[in-house]
C-alpha cells in the first residue's frame, strides 16, 4: 500500500461538480445556507437540501452533520461549521481540526470512499490560509494513517494559488 499522500488529491474548481461520495459544506451554524461555498452548494443541490437541513436544528462550531446530496453529483453533503478567526487565541485551530476530523468520521460511518473538502473558514471567517491549510492536511493525513476509509480525500480549491499552497503542504508532509 502506498503512503498517505497517495490518498490525497488537490483539485482546482467547483466542489458542486465533483462526483464523490461526500462533499463537505463550510456551513454556518443555522445550516440554512449562506454565502460562498455554502450558497453554491445549496443552489446546486436544490430546495430539498434546505428542507432537510431545517430538520437538523443547526450545528455547533467544530461539529458536522450529514444530509443527502439531492441534485449534486455527490451522494452526501457533510455540513461542518468552521470557526471565525478571532486572532488565534480562542481555540480556532482546535475547532478547525475538529471540523475535518468530524467530517471524516461521518464519511467513514456512511461508507464513503471519496470525500472532498473546501478550504473551511478561509473565506468570510478570515482564518489565515497557510495555517488553515496545515490544519486541513495534517488532520486529514493523520486520520488516513489510522483508517482505511475514506480511500481518497480531495481538497477542492477555489483558485490556483490555494491549490499550490495545498500541494506544498502535502509535499512537506513526508511519510512520518
Amino acid at each position: 500500500m502506498g503512503g498517505v499522500t497517495d490518498r490525497i488529491r488537490i483539485h482546482t474548481g467547483d466542489i458542486t461538480k465533483l462526483a464523490v461520495d461526500a462533499i463537505v459544506n463550510a456551513a454556518n451554524s443555522s445550516l440554512l445556507g449562506g454565502g460562498g461555498v455554502d450558497g453554491a452548494i445549496h443552489r446546486a443541490a436544490g430546495p430539498e437540501l434546505v428542507a432537510e437541513c431545517r430538520m437538523l436544528h443547526g450545528c455547533k462550531t467544530g461539529d458536522a452533520k450529514l444530509t443527502k446530496g439531492y441534485r449534486l453529483p455527490a451522494r452526501y453533503v457533510i455540513h461542518t461549521v468552521g470557526p471565525v478567526w478571532l486572532g488565534g487565541e480562542k481555540g480556532e485551530a482546535e475547532l478547525l481540526a475538529s471540523c475535518y476530523r468530524r467530517s471524516l468520521e461521518i464519511a467513514q460511518a456512511h461508507d464513503c470512499r471519496t470525500i472532498a473538502f473546501p478550504a473551511i473558514s478561509t473565506g468570510i471567517y478570515r482564518f489565515p490560509k497557510d495555517e488553515a491549510t496545515r490544519i486541513a492536511v495534517g488532520t486529514s493525513s493523520g486520520f488516513l494513517r489510522q483508517n482505511t476509509l475514506p480511500d481518497v480525500v480531495t481538497f477542492c480549491c477555489f483558485d490556483a494559488q490555494t491549490a499550490e499552497l495545498y500541494r506544498l503542504t502535502v509535499a512537506n508532509l513526508g511519510e512520518g
